[in-house]
Parts: C-alpha cells; sequence; structure tokens
C-alpha cells in the first residue's frame, strides 16, 4: 500500500497538546515494523494557492500566507501562525490531494496527516489552518476524477468546518460521529451527525457506526470516501471523554474498511487528531489504522 508522507508536515509550534512530531513517530515505526517499507512511501507536493482557493476566502489566504493572523484569529485557531506553520498545513493538504489520488487507483492509500476538519472558508479553528478534506474534494471533481464524495469523519470532535463548507451539496455526504458534549460549540449540521454521550465505550460506538455506515455507501454510491481516523477517541486522550480502547479503535478501522472495500468504493484514510496522555499510544493507534487500511488494499486493481 502506497502511503503518503514528507518530513516537511512537521512544524515548529512550541509546547502544545498537538504533537506535530507524531507524523515522523508514525512513519519511522511503520517502516521499523515492517509495515511499510521506504520505497511505499510517497513525496507530496502542496498545494497551491490556486487548489486552496477553492475552499477558502482569499483574504484568508492573504493572511495566512503574510502572517498577519489577528490576536482574535490565533485564539480560535489554537496554535501558532507562522510561514513555516502554513507550508506544512499546505504539504499537508497535497499529501491529502495526493493519497485520494492514489486511492482511487489502488483503491486504498493513506497520508501519515491530514484530517483538518475544524477549517472554515474564512478562518481556522481547533489546530486546523487549512480544511484539506475540502480542497482534495473540490480538486478531484475539478479535475473530473471523483463526482461524489464520502466523508467518514471518526475524529472525536465533530467536523464542523467540513460540513459548513459541504452544507446543502448533494455530491458530498459529510459524516461525523463524535462525543457530543466536546468541541467545537456550536456544532455544524452534517448530512448525518451522531453525538454520543461521554463515557461510550466501544461496542456502543462501534454498534452505531456499523448501523450508519451501510445505507450510505449503498444510497449515496460515492466514488471516494475520505476516512478521518482520528486516534482521540481513545480511553485516554487529554482532550476526549469516550471510552474506546485500542483493539475497539482497530476494530472501528476494520468496520470502515470492510463497508468500502464490500461496496468497491476506493478510501483515503487520513490520521486526524490524538493527544493521548502518551504521545506513544497515539503513535501506535495511527500505525494500527494504516497496518488495518493495509489489509485491505489492492482492491483497486482486480478484475
Amino acid at each position: 500500500m502506497r502511503v503518503v508522507y514528507s518530513d516537511g508536515y512537521f512544524a515548529d509550534i512550541g509546547e502544545h497538546v498537538f504533537p506535530m512530531e507524531k507524523y515522523r513517530l508514525v512513519k519511522e515505526k511503520l517502516v521499523t515494523e515492517g509495515v511499510i517499507s521506504d520505497q511505499d512511501l510517497v513525496e507530496p507536493e502542496p498545494v497551491t494557492e490556486a487548489d486552496i482557493l477553492l475552499v477558502h476566502d482569499p483574504v484568508y489566504v492573504r493572511n495566512l500566507r503574510l502572517d498577519l493572523l489577528t490576536p482574535e484569529e490565533l485564539l480560535v485557531l489554537e496554535i501558532p501562525s507562522s510561514r513555516a506553520v502554513f507550508e506544512a498545513f499546505a504539504l499537508m493538504a497535497g499529501g491529502t490531494v495526493a493519497a485520494s489520488r492514489t486511492a482511487l487507483e489502488d483503491g486504498v492509500a493513506a497520508s501519515i496527516g491530514g484530517g483538518f476538519h475544524h477549517a472554515f472558508p474564512d478562518h481556522g479553528e481547533g489546530f486546523c489552518m487549512l480544511n484539506d478534506v475540502a480542497i482534495a474534494v473540490e480538486k478531484l471533481m475539478a479535475e473530473k476524477l471523483v463526482s461524489r464524495a464520502l466523508i467518514v469523519d471518526c475524529d472525536l470532535h465533530q467536523g464542523n468546518g467540513t460540513a459548513a463548507v459541504f452544507r446543502g451539496r448533494p455530491d458530498v455526504y459529510t459524516f461525523s460521529i463524535h462525543q457530543e458534549h466536546n468541541y467545537p460549540f456550536p456544532k455544524q449540521k452534517s448530512t448525518l451527525d451522531i453525538g454520543l454521550a461521554d463515557g461510550t465505550a466501544g461496542d456502543e460506538y462501534n454498534a452505531r457506526l456499523l448501523k450508519a455506515l451501510p445505507p450510505m455507501f449503498k444510497n449515496f454510491r460515492p466514488d471516494l470516501a475520505i476516512y478521518l481516523a482520528g486516534a482521540d477517541p481513545y480511553e485516554q486522550d487529554q482532550l476526549g471523554a469516550l471510552k474506546l480502547t485500542k483493539d475497539d479503535l482497530r476494530q472501528r478501522d476494520r468496520i470502515v474498511m470492510s463497508m468500502a472495500r464490500g461496496f468497491r468504493v476506493p478510501v483515503c484514510v487520513l490520521l486526524a487528531g490524538g493527544y493521548a496522555r502518551d504521545t506513544a499510544d497515539t503513535v501506535d493507534i495511527h500505525c494500527r489504522t494504516i497496518a488495518v487500511a493495509k489489509e485491505f488494499s489492492g482492491f483497486g486493481s482486480e478484475t
């Protein structure tokens, strides 16, 4: 399975709950453990300004490029802004585009990064400067590579920015399963939202997921699914109060991947959030996700 990655995904944002070093650690663990080889890695190109403007407001993009965000905008964004940070996010957006294209060819692909679903057209929120998911969908649609896209968002937090970008769009189905009483407030309306109570454990989570997915694959008939495989529903996550174990999360990944394979829908896997008290746990969960994706790879070339 091809996996998109660049050392440029990292930007120094100082001491922060968002561990941007996790991308390098995931890549190293995957290679060391033999899940992937260096030959499986694909180096992305950053998205262009024209690509970004498919989703984001020109004034916001200009202010990002010139590092002119106001203190109020930075407070909402919750990470420092700089040219280096902007370039890292543009590169990760390029990684999502590359992984989506690769998934169309191979059936399954992943980017070690991406899933910045809180970014709105005119501002960033919750560690998300650019909405790579929306950029990838719009770019692939502009290139006539897909006509219908399904976003399966299993991050702990609702994908509010993505829901807002595609509100009312019949060609994009946005699905979010998340902790209801958690950031963001207020929430946006996805095509389908499942808001879970604090303390929800893996059995209930995966049962709800297993019930929700078949109708959207069967009835919506997407050309591509983008799967946000957040590690933050984990029971030891600093920012969450769901109670999924690592095994529960692996089962979640298998449910999504097997559903996509059953309906022969290519899947682009993104890592999204993860803020475990021990970063090694976040890295391990992300690596398990890519290992599960690899189990389902290759169906794109089947006859």
